[in-house]
C-alpha cells in the first residue's frame, strides 16, 4: 500500500513540474516570436513605404509623358483644322465665282430669249400677213384651200391604189391558180403507183403444223441455227399453219422468209442445210435488191449513179414508212419533181436524181444514229454525189434551211406524195377518235336525230327531226357543219355534209 501511494506522488509532482517547465518554454518562444513579428512589420513598413515613393515617381513620369504627347496631338489636330478652315473658305470663294457666273449667263439668255420673242412675234406678223395677201388673190381662206387641196390628193391616191390593188390581186389570182393547177394537177395525173403496207413482221404458211416440230429441231437447235445466222426472230405459236419472222430490219427478213421456205420446200431441215439455203437466199435477196435500184433508175432516166447508190436504193424496196413502200414514195417523188421542175423552166434532171434519193437514209437509218435526211446525206456526199443533190436531200426535212429552188420543190414533192389520200394508212385508234369526232360535231347541233360518218370519214349523213328543222334550216345547218368542220378538224381532202329530212336531203361539201 505504502509503495503505491509513493509512486502515485512522485507521478503527480512529475506532471507538476512538467507543465510549470513546459510554460517557461512557451513563455519564451512566444516572446521571441512576438519580437520577430515586430522586426518583419517594421521592414514591411519601410518596404511599402520605399514603393509608394517609386510608385507616385513612375506615375509622375507618366502623367507628364501622356500630358506632352496630349499636346503634341492638340497641336496636329488644330493644325488640320487650320487646313482644312482654308480649304472652305477657298471653296467658298469658288462657289462665289461660280454663282457671279452663272448669274451673268441667265442674265444673257434672259436678254437673248427676249430677243427671241420678239423675232417670233415679228415673224408671225409677216406670215399673216403674206397669209392675208394670198387669201386675197386666191379669194378663199386657208383652211378652204387645205380641204380642196387635201380632197384632191385623197381622190387621186384612192383612185391610183385601188387600181393597184385590184389588179395586182386580179394578177396574182390568176397566176397562182393557173400555176398551182397547171403544176399540181399535171403533176398528181402523171402519177399512178400501187402500194402495199408492209410492217415488221412476215408471215410464212406451212403445210402443217407437224412441220413446227421440225422446224424447232431437237432441244432447238434447228431454230436457234436459223436465228444465229439470220439474225431475225423465228416465232412458233399456236397460229394454224403458219410462223412469223420478226425483224426491223426489212432485207434480213426477207433473206430469212426466203430461206425458210426454201427449207419447207425441200423437207431437209438441219443446221448445215439452214447455212446452205442462207447463202443462197442471201445472194438471191441481193440480186433482188440491186435489180430493184436499177429498175427504179432506169424507170427515171437517172444515170451515172453510184454502184453502191444504187443498191441501197434498192434496199428501200424492203422499207415501208407508215404503210408506204419507200421505193414507190421515191419514184414519185422523183416524178412530181421533175414535173414541177420542168412547169417552172428549171432543170427536170437535176429535179427527179434529187426526188429519187431524197429517203436514201432510210435504208440504213436502222444502222446509223440520226436523221435519215442527214443519214442519206452523208451517204451521198461520200458516194461524190453532186452538191446539189445532196443539200436537196439533207433539207427535204427542214434539218438545214433549203437554198435552192430545187429543195423546195423536192420538199413540196415529198409532202404531196405523203399526203395524198391512200398513200398512208392512220391507226386504227386515230381512225376510231376521227369517226367519232364528226358524229359527235353533228350532233351537238339542235335537231339532230342520229348522225353516221361513212366512206371512211369523206362522209356525214345526218339525220334532222321533221318537226323541229324545216327545210331552210336544213340548208343553214349543213352549212353550218361544214364550217364547224373546216374550222375544229384536221383532215386530208373534201368531206361531205348531207343532212336528212323527210321532204329532202341537202349536200354541202367542206
Amino acid at each position: 500500500m505504502g509503495p503505491v501511494i509513493y509512486a502515485l506522488l512522485g507521478l503527480v509532482i512529475g506532471v507538476v513540474l512538467g507543465m510549470v517547465i513546459n510554460r517557461f518554454i512557451i513563455a519564451g518562444k512566444t516572446t521571441r516570436a512576438r519580437e520577430a513579428a515586430e522586426r518583419l512589420l517594421a521592414d514591411a513598413e519601410k518596404q511599402a513605404e520605399t514603393t509608394r515613393k517609386e510608385m507616385l515617381l513612375e506615375a509622375k513620369d507618366e502623367i507628364l509623358r501622356l500630358k506632352g504627347q496630349a499636346e503634341e496631338e492638340a497641336k496636329e489636330r488644330r493644325k488640320e483644322l487650320g487646313a482644312l478652315e482654308n480649304r472652305l473658305l477657298q471653296r467658298e470663294e469658288s462657289l462665289d465665282r461660280r454663282t457671279d457666273s452663272l448669274d451673268k449667263r441667265e442674265h444673257q439668255l434672259s436678254s437673248q430669249a427676249g430677243q427671241i420673242i420678239k423675232r417670233e412675234k415679228e415673224l408671225e406678223d409677216a406670215i399673216a400677213d403674206e397669209k392675208a395677201r394670198l387669201e386675197s388673190l386666191a379669194g378663199m381662206t386657208t383652211e378652204e384651200a387645205k380641204s380642196v387641196l387635201l380632197e384632191r390628193v385623197r381622190q387621186d391616191v384612192s383612185h391610183d391604189s385601188a387600181m393597184i390593188v385590184r389588179e395586182a390581186e386580179q394578177r396574182a389570182r390568176e397566176e397562182a391558180d393557173r400555176k398551182a393547177r397547171n403544176i399540181i394537177g399535171i403533176a398528181i395525173g402523171r402519177v399512178a403507183a400501187d402500194h402495199t403496207a408492209e410492217s415488221t413482221v412476215s408471215v410464212v404458211h406451212i403445210p402443217s403444223d407437224d412441220l413446227k416440230g421440225r422446224i424447232i429441231g431437237r432441244e432447238g437447235r434447228n431454230i436457234r441455227a436459223f436465228e444465229q445466222l439470220t439474225g431475225i426472230n423465228l416465232i412458233i405459236d399456236d397460229t394454224p399453219e403458219a410462223v412469223i419472222l420478226s425483224s426491223f430490219d426489212p432485207v434480213r427478213r426477207e433473206v430469212g422468209r426466203i430461206t425458210l421456205e426454201n427449207l419447207i420446200a425441200d423437207g431437209r431441215i438441219h443446221p448445215a442445210r439452214i447455212e446452205e439455203m442462207f447463202k443462197k437466199a442471201e445472194q438471191l435477196v441481193d440480186q433482188q435488191v440491186f435489180e430493184a435500184g436499177e429498175q427504179a433508175v432506169f424507170d427515171t432516166g437517172v444515170h451515172n449513179l453510184h454502184h453502191d447508190i444504187v443498191r441501197t436504193l434498192g434496199r428501200l424496196r424492203y422499207r415501208t414508212s407508215y404503210g408506204q413502200n419507200v421505193l414507190n414514195h421515191s419514184l414519185e417523188v422523183a416524178y412530181l419533181s421533175g414535173v414541177m421542175a420542168a412547169e417552172l423552166g428549171l432543170d427536170p434532171t437535176l429535179a427527179k436524181r434529187a426526188g429519187l434519193l431524197h429517203d436514201l437514209g432510210k435504208a440504213i437509218d436502222h444502222e446509223i444514229e440520226g436523221p435519215h435526211a442527214v443519214i442519206g446525206a452523208d451517204l451521198a456526199r461520200r458516194l461524190g454525189e453532186n452538191k446539189e443533190v445532196v443539200h436537196c436531200i439533207e433539207a427535204h426535212h427542214g434539218d438545214v434551211e433549203p437554198q435552192t429552188v430545187e429543195a423546195v420543190i423536192v420538199q413540196a414533192a415529198d409532202a404531196i406524195s405523203a399526203a395524198r389520200p391512200g398513200a398512208r394508212r392512220e391507226t386504227l385508234e386515230s381512225y376510231i377518235k376521227r369517226l367519232e369526232k364528226l358524229e359527235s360535231l353533228a350532233e351537238s347541233h339542235k335537231g339532230v336525230e342520229k348522225s353516221y360518218a361513212m366512206q371512211a370519214g369523206r362522209e356525214i349523213r345526218v339525220m334532222v327531226k321533221p318537226e323541229d328543222v324545216s327545210d331552210a334550216d336544213s340548208t343553214l345547218m349543213a352549212r353550218d357543219i361544214a364550217k364547224q368542220i373546216e374550222e375544229e378538224l384536221q383532215y386530208p381532202g373534201q368531206i361531205k355534209v348531207m343532212v336528212i329530212r323527210e321532204s329532202r336531203a341537202v349536200e354541202y361539201a367542206k
